[in-house]
């Protein structure tokens, strides 16, 4: 969606493709594709482990503030900023919608148009533009985050960087697999 919605906002990508209104029918494929995987996730995934997630992101204690502050400080399985990316991207997401929900109905009926709309949505997509920038660059390429990679694609990190980066986190709380310490070969 962020592809197509750069294309659609930005007039050289847009002349380039040359087809706007097909960019803007994917955009809008896309966008009801999100919206049904979410959908799905929510309906038919491990709602227990969904809900334990979401009761760790949405508590935010002092050593969550201390470390937003660049202070060292114990953090759980999702850290501080973690939690913020999480919050935010929630709040983007439902923006996302009602906005590009109004500017579906307004080429339709011009009483949906609302004054702010584009410009919400177009503040939207540069925000979430920086995140998904600020997001590959630890994920790929920051030293001391680029190991948790490993948990998004794997769905494991090693045991002596999960302390090191997630003190108060307690895998074995969570059913998370025991993974071999990759130095040493052994159990940790």
């Amino acid at each position: 969606m962020l592809a197509t919605g750069l294309a659609l906002y930005l007039p050289a990508l847009s002349g380039a493709i040359g087809r706007r209104d097909l960019v803007r029918d994917l955009h809008l494929i896309v966008a009801i594709g999100w919206m049904v995987a979410l959908l799905a996730v929510c309906l038919g995934g491990n709602r227990h482990s969904l809900r334990r997630a979401l009761a760790e992101i949405e508590v935010f204690d002092r050593d969550d503030l201390r470390w937003l502050r660049g202070r060292r400080a114990p953090q759980g399985r999702f850290n501080a900023g973690q939690k913020l990316h999480a919050v935010l991207q929630t709040a983007f997401a439902v923006l996302f919608t009602v906005s590009g929900v109004l500017l579906w109905l307004g080429e339709r009926n011009t009483t949906f148009r609302l004054s702010g709309t584009v410009v919400l949505h177009d503040a939207l997509t540069f925000l979430a533009l920086l995140f998904v920038v600020g997001h590959l660059y630890l994920a790929l390429l920051h030293p001391s985050t680029r190991p948790a990679l490993r948990g998004i694609v794997r769905g494991t990190v090693r045991r002596d960087w999960a302390a090191e980066h997630h003190a108060r986190w307690r895998p074995e709380e969570v059913d998370a697999p025991v993974e071999r310490d990759e130095i040493a070969g052994r159990r940790r």
